[in-house]
């Protein structure tokens, strides 16, 4: 141990509402709140928004958007030239509706235009070391950043960590992936795009491959750019390694196209400990590793990628699971089935449920009837003024297969944005916080609230 000093830490600014992540959640927590007339303040460690979104390449919600804010995004990206129409995918247990993949560059300046339209104050290139807590309240933030460690005071914070970070740091309970003694917790992996693929060929072929059973094949030249999303390829990979001596960790492949560019899911390392700089190292070292042999498995096994070549790798490894805040009410996995009707619901969702095995095997990407989230799961145990939207929410390991997607985070960001700036206006604590009231401005917003009111197309 080593003692480090103490110092005074000067007032960088004050906001209303402070949201700690620029990933997929954060930014539209923050619009949601800034719109309402709240100062917000977003604070985003790499210098763009969009997360896994846009810098992970993920570039697709893993099902449908429905609704408010999220859905006004995808619709100006589609205006932009920067989304397609949604799709309906076949797999092995029935369709799933699926919200059109994202151009990642044109996402992250809309996300960064709306942001700024709104009013908020972001602060790029700038980590959030911890919260600031007096007698069980969060009173602000420390940042750091290349001027050195400041202070950034809020009446609310908004953890959109992915991690839960803040709420962690602040002393909020949790649990670690399944909650039990194994902690189990879905596998890492990193995303990457082959170009000069040619789409036409692809998806020929891919029509009568019995090897790639999950599928959107688009009848026309056109809807190839952002419309083609193949799932399997679970012989051909095998046999490829057994052929080859290169061994993979991955059962199958997601292929999907965003702006006529390819996109490829298909690394995985397990067990990793995201929290210990050595683990995540070794991991970002293993997916390279995978990389170089898929890339090699698709020019040499699969039609169309004859001529491609490796085009771009993501800057950052994409984490499924890691700690789940300890709420006034945990999401279970019957919930997220559709089998709950909650009153306080902030948002219906109706992503897939899509599961990657912790111990390993195939991935388990299936559709389901749209379910309800609650407030109450964004609302930590022990810590006041302090909401969690994202992946980390009050959900248990079951529940997280679906409520770890993007349409979900984007639900719980923007209700996590709503309630904080009703907070602020009304002088309540985010606790206190009349439900009906946040509903209600949700549902001025476009978002429909319970599975009833999903729309069914």
């Amino acid at each position: 141990m080593i003692q480090e000093p103490s110092r005074h830490v000067p007032v960088l600014t004050e906001a209303d509402v402070v949201v700690v992540g620029g990933g997929t959640t954060g930014p539209i927590a923050a619009i949601a709140a800034a719109r309402r007339g709240s100062k917000v303040v977003l604070i985003e460690r790499f210098g763009s928004l969009g997360g896994i979104l846009t810098l992970g390449l993920n570039t697709k919600p893993s099902g449908a958007l429905i609704g408010g804010i999220p859905l006004e995004i995808w619709n100006l990206a589609r205006a932009a030239g920067g989304a397609g129409d949604d799709y309906m995918a076949t797999t092995k247990t029935g369709g799933v509706r699926i919200a059109s993949p994202t151009d990642p560059e044109i996402m992250k300046m809309l996300l960064t235009r709306l942001c700024v339209e709104a009013g908020v104050q972001i602060l790029f290139e700038t980590f959030v070391s911890s919260p600031h807590v007096e007698d069980g309240t969060v009173k602000g933030v420390f940042v750091e950043s290349k001027a050195g460690r400041q202070f950034v005071a809020a009446k609310v914070l908004i953890d959109c960590s992915a991690d839960a970070d803040m709420a962690a740091k602040a002393g909020a309970p949790f649990v670690m992936g399944s909650g039990d003694a194994e902690a189990r917790m879905q596998p890492v992996s990193m995303y990457f795009i082959m170009k000069n693929v040619d789409l036409v060929r692809l998806a020929d072929w891919a029509r009568d491959c019995d090897d790639v059973p999950a599928r959107a094949i688009p009848g026309d030249r056109e809807g190839l750019a952002y419309g083609l999303w193949l799932t399997g390829f679970n012989g051909m990979l095998r046999r490829f390694q057994d052929e080859t001596g290169v061994k993979l960790q991955r059962d199958n492949i997601t292929l999907k196209t965003a702006d006529g560019q390819m996109y490829v899911n298909a690394t995985r390392v397990l067990g990793v400990n995201v929290f210990s700089p050595a683990e995540f190292t070794g991991a970002i070292l293993e997916c390279y590793r995978q990389i170089e042999g898929v890339c090699r498995f698709l020019r040499e096994r699969v039609p169309g990628f004859e001529e491609a070549r490796l085009g771009q790798v993501s800057p950052i490894l994409g984490v499924r699971e890691t700690r789940h805040i300890e709420g006034e009410y945990t999401l279970t996995g019957a919930d997220s089935r559709g089998e709950t009707h909650f009153e306080d619901s902030i948002g219906a969702d109706a992503s897939a449920l899509d599961i990657h095995d912790p111990k390993g095997g195939d991935v388990d990407f299936q559709s389901m009837p749209p379910y309800e989230i609650p407030y109450r799961c964004l609302l930590p145990r022990k810590v006041e003024q302090l909401l969690v939207a994202g992946r980390c929410i009050s959900a248990d390991h079951d529940a997280h297969a679906r409520s770890r997607n993007m349409p979900a985070c984007m639900a719980t960001g923007q209700a996590a944005g709503v309630a904080a700036a009703i907070a602020v206006e009304t002088g309540v604590s985010v606790r206190k916080v009349p439900v009906v009231q946040v509903q209600q401005a949700l549902q001025a917003l476009g978002m429909p609230l319970f599975a009833r009111d999903v729309p069914q197309r």
